[in-house]
This record gives C-alpha cells, sequence and structure tokens, in this order.
C-alpha cells in the first residue's frame, strides 16, 4: 500500500515536473515571440509607476498578450526596478523581451514630444515637433524665432511636460560668437558663458539637453567633438597641400564652408583656393573680407562696399597673401575633408551661377564671361522684383 502510494506520488511528481518545465518554455516562447501590436504605439511611463501598471495598460492596448507572463519575466531578468520614465516608442510587432528592453534601457525618450533650438547663420529658431508612430515621422506642432516676443502656446505646454525631450542644432557656417548668443536664448540651459571659444573650434552638430545643463558643458561639448574631428581629418590629408598645419586645415575649411552650401561643389571650390595658395594669388574671397567687418559678430545684412573690399584687415584677402590668420567661422565635416581632400582641377576663378551653385573657370577671360552671364542674371532678378 506504501508503495504504491510513493509510486503514484513519484509519478505525479514527475508530471509536475514536466508541466512546469512545459509552462516555462512556452512562457518563455510568449516573451521573445512577435507581439499582437498592429501599429506602433507611444508609450508613456509616468513617473513612480511600476511594472504592474505598465503590464496592464500594454495589454489593454493590444501591445503584449498577457500582463502576467510581461511582470513574470522582468522579475526573472531582474528588470522590475529598472523601469524608466520616459515616452517610449513600442514598434509593430514588438516582442515583449524588446519592449522590456526598451522601458528599462537608457531612459532616454524615443517617442513624444521634441523641442529643438536650432542656431542658424541668421535666425536661431525653436521648432516643436511630436513623433507620430505611424508614420514613425515627427509633426511639428509650432516653429518661431527665439527672439519673437509672442511664443506660441505649445511650446509652454509641451515645456511643462516631463518626458519633453530637448537638442540643440548648431548648422554649419555659423560664428562661434552666434553660437554663444544662441545658448545664453535657450531658456532650459543654465549659467554664464565668461569666454567665447576661439572660432572655429565648435563642431556643428546636434546636441542632446537637459533642463538645467549648464551651457558651458555644452559648449565644451562642441569643442570636444571638433577637436576630435580636427584630428582624424588631419591624419588623413593627402601629401602635397599648400597648408602646414590642422589650423591652416581649420581657415581654410572655414572658407570653404562660406563660400558654397552645395555638398557636391566643396571639392571644387576647394580645389581652387589650393590652386590660388600654390600659385601665390590673392584668395579674394568676399566671406573673408565681412569676417574683417563684423569680426564673426552677426550678419552684414548689406552687399560689400568698394571700400571695404580695399580695406585692410588681417582677414581682406583681396589685401593680405595668403590665409586669413583665423577661421571665420566654424566649419562642418565635409568641409574640413574637402580641405585636405580637394578635387583636382585647373580652375582658379568662380562665381554664382544663378542656381545656388558657381560656375568654375580656368582663365580670366572664361572667368569673365561667367560673370557677365551672372550680371545679366541678377539685372533680370532685380527688374522682375521693381
Amino acid at each position: 500500500m506504501l508503495r504504491a502510494l510513493a509510486s503514484n506520488a513519484l509519478t505525479l511528481l514527475i508530471v509536475g515536473l514536466f508541466l512546469m518545465g512545459g509552462l516555462v518554455v512556452w512562457g518563455q516562447s510568449q516573451y521573445k515571440a512577435e507581439g499582437p501590436l498592429e501599429s506602433a504605439m507611444c508609450l508613456q511611463v509616468r513617473s513612480g509607476s511600476n511594472m504592474t501598471r505598465v503590464s496592464q495598460e500594454l495589454e489593454d492596448d493590444g501591445a503584449i498578450s498577457s500582463a502576467m507572463i510581461f511582470r513574470m519575466a522582468a522579475d526573472y531578468t531582474d528588470k522590475s526596478q529598472q523601469l524608466k520614465a520616459g515616452s517610449f516608442l513600442v514598434r509593430e510587432g514588438a516582442s515583449m523581451e524588446q519592449i522590456i528592453d526598451e522601458i528599462t534601457s537608457s531612459g532616454a525618450s524615443t517617442c513624444g514630444s521634441e523641442i529643438e533650438y536650432r542656431i542658424g547663420v541668421t535666425r536661431i529658431q525653436t521648432r516643436v515637433r511630436e513623433l507620430d508612430p505611424a508614420t514613425l515621422e515627427f509633426v511639428e506642432i509650432a516653429s518661431f524665432d527665439v527672439t519673437d516676443e509672442e511664443i506660441p502656446a505649445e511650446y509652454g505646454q509641451k515645456r511643462e511636460e516631463a518626458d519633453t525631450r530637448y537638442r540643440v542644432s548648431v548648422a554649419e557656417g555659423v560664428t562661434s560668437w552666434q553660437v554663444a548668443q544662441g545658448l545664453e536664448a535657450i531658456e532650459p540651459l543654465t549659467g554664464e558663458i565668461a569666454e567665447i571659444p576661439a572660432e572655429g573650434m565648435l563642431a556643428p552638430d546636434s546636441y542632446d539637453l537637459a533642463p538645467g545643463d549648464d551651457r558651458t558643458t555644452v559648449l565644451q561639448a562642441m569643442q570636444d567633438k571638433q577637436q576630435l574631428r580636427i584630428n582624424a581629418v588631419w591624419e588623413s590629408r593627402q601629401g602635397d597641400l599648400p597648408i602646414s598645419s590642422p589650423e591652416e586645415m581649420l581657415i581654410l575649411a572655414s572658407i570653404i564652408e562660406k563660400e558654397t552650401g552645395v555638398p557636391n561643389e566643396r571639392g571644387q571650390v576647394a580645389s581652387v583656393f589650393v590652386n590660388r595658395l600654390e600659385q601665390g594669388m590673392k584668395l579674394q574671397t568676399d566671406p573673408t573680407v565681412i569676417y574683417g567687418v563684423t569680426k564673426g559678430q552677426g550678419t552684414l545684412g548689406r552687399g560689400l562696399r568698394r571700400s571695404e573690399l580695399r580695406r585692410a584687415t588681417p582677414w581682406n584677402t583681396y589685401v593680405i597673401d595668403g590665409l586669413p590668420p583665423t577661421p571665420i567661422a566654424n566649419p562642418g565635416l565635409a568641409s574640413l575633408e574637402a580641405a585636405v581632400a580637394p578635387e583636382e582641377t585647373n580652375f582658379v576663378f568662380f562665381v554664382a551661377d544663378g542656381t545656388g551653385g558657381h560656375a568654375f573657370a580656368e582663365t580670366l577671360q572664361e572667368h569673365n564671361r561667367n560673370v557677365a552671364k551672372w550680371r545679366e542674371i541678377e539685372a533680370e532678378r532685380n527688374s522682375s522684383s521693381n
């Protein structure tokens, strides 16, 4: 009798273990399997929330098949206490494993609202955007100049939301003074800028911000990135260039940056200046003259006067030989690369061609024809606008 009971108990135990093992295997398959979500959604995890609430919300929204398995998996992987507050993108068909990783990893919001401060050459623009989970594209809901007196209500609303992301974008060709002015105007930042960084030493790029970040710290991040770019590009330079240091490369790159906004022209523009340097010709580039007038503090806002073209300043390349003493703006990576790897041409002249680009020439005679064409285009535009 006792032997029979023991045998039955052992059998039940074995069956139970098999069932439990099967349950674990099934649970693991559910955890890693493609989820039921038919279209991407934005999951908002509020501060103070927990895995129980989040799992139930996900189940209610049809993003997971079982809130219980989700919670058990989070506990089993020791991630229940790593839940981050923020807005997180849950993609179509995301597995429970992927969702748990998304909401417990960096804590950086991957959807929701974003405020971008763009420091450009002529203006400092604020854009308020929101990610549309259906298209995975940001939709602009407000845009304004930070110097405007009237600020859209949407900006204030998003500023009050704890999970709103912030970033600052620095355009290629802005001066260090313009960047400093832009950062001073960005309300969520703190601290005063005691010293404006050297011209050319701020990397045009996009930088994540957080309310309360110090302006000097943000500037340092820009300097660190630009220094890394300078070091890497200088190491990759061609061996027969008429520039002898990273500093000269940076100056030349800044001139290239200011002379063209057309990406595929940078190599040709670089070749013109390299050819002129090699031949002992003056660079004769208007942006350097403008920098001598403004010192990089804002834009000129008008055409250059003849007297300014003749006036001797350290940056007037119609008067001085070779490169000016400092960069005239902060060049982007592409302009740095063009400075050390110009196209191989015989061009020594270029002028606007009316399309936003330039017409290049090897001889003065050819250049004069291009200039005449450009003046005809200018005259037609002026007559049509009057």
